[in-house]
């Protein structure tokens, strides 16, 4: 470092100490223009489709028309940019395929973005409220949730979130715990995909697959190595990649560039103010 420094010309010297000690308004001014542009522009990225997705799509691709999903909303608005274009690819598979969805939540506030996301979905599709798809909302509880629906899901859940019991809709009149889920899809931004593969995976033999935001995913691959979940969606690429399988482009694939462009401008800083800090350094 030492030599390198030495090497340096008194002008590269003076530009980089004004790098150092640039305003840190300039730097907020460079990352919203490297998220602005790509959105502007349209940019296209090539998306190389990971295994984990790829498992995670294949655990619902095979499932048999008229099987049921259950979908866990366990997240809230402040992971919605990276969750939510998992929850509408999901949907959007899953209703192609002829299944049944049933909704829940572990939070109260990931309850209605998750309700928008099927709502959505159901109306592009034409599928029926209480026939192709019930939202049973929230209930606290968290593990002791878990383990009380493997015993019965209407003793913890006797009416759906707008209150009408659950034995007046067509899809809930067979389903009784675990044993007529056949998959289960857990959107997660904290510990809930964990609780899920340790009380429903481990204690009744549930299927899971996770999607959860890119800072959770690490802790997931353990769970998923030792195959106590079966697919992993990580992050907004985890989303790309699920739109790329499905064919349907959307904001996870919009939202790419935007990110890698981001990713890239932050590595450039961080260089350039390490190497500021060392020169400042030396000639102190």
């Amino acid at each position: 470092m030492s030599r390198f420094l030495k090497k340096l010309t008194v002008e590269t010297v003076r530009f980089l100490e004004r790098l150092a000690t640039i305003d840190r308004r300039y730097i907020y001014i460079i990352l919203a223009a490297a998220v602005a542009l790509p959105l502007l522009l349209s940019t296209d990225v090539s998306i190389r489709v990971s295994p984990p997705v790829v498992r995670a799509y294949e655990a619902i691709d095979t499932l048999k028309p008229g099987s049921v999903l259950l979908v866990s909303i366990d997240y809230d608005p402040t992971s919605m940019p990276e969750i939510q274009p998992m929850l509408i690819s999901a949907l959007r598979h899953a209703f192609s395929n002829g299944l049944k969805v049933v909704m829940m939540g572990h939070l109260a506030l990931g309850i209605p973005v998750g309700q928008l996301g099927l709502e959505q979905v159901a109306r592009e599709m034409g599928m029926r409220y209480g026939e192709d798809y019930v939202s049973l909302g929230y209930r606290p509880g968290y593990t002791a949730l878990m383990v009380a629906m493997g015993r019965s899901i209407k003793d913890v859940f006797g009416s759906d979130y707008k209150g009408t019991p659950l034995d007046e809709f067509p899809l809930m009149k067979d389903i009784v715990n675990y044993e007529q889920i056949d998959l289960l899809l857990t959107l997660a931004h904290g510990y809930a995909a964990e609780y899920w593969a340790q009380y429903a995976g481990a204690r009744y033999g549930q299927r899971i697959i996770v999607g959860c935001t890119a800072v959770v995913a690490p802790d997931l691959y353990p769970y998923l190595q030792a195959e106590q979940i079966e697919g992993l969606i990580g992050g907004l690429k985890g989303s790309a990649e699920y739109e790329t399988l499905i064919g349907r482009p959307g904001v996870g694939t919009l939202g790419m560039p935007a990110q890698s462009l981001t990713h890239i401008v932050i590595l450039l800083f961080i260089i350039i103010g390490n190497i500021g800090y060392f020169v400042l350094k030396r000639r102190r």
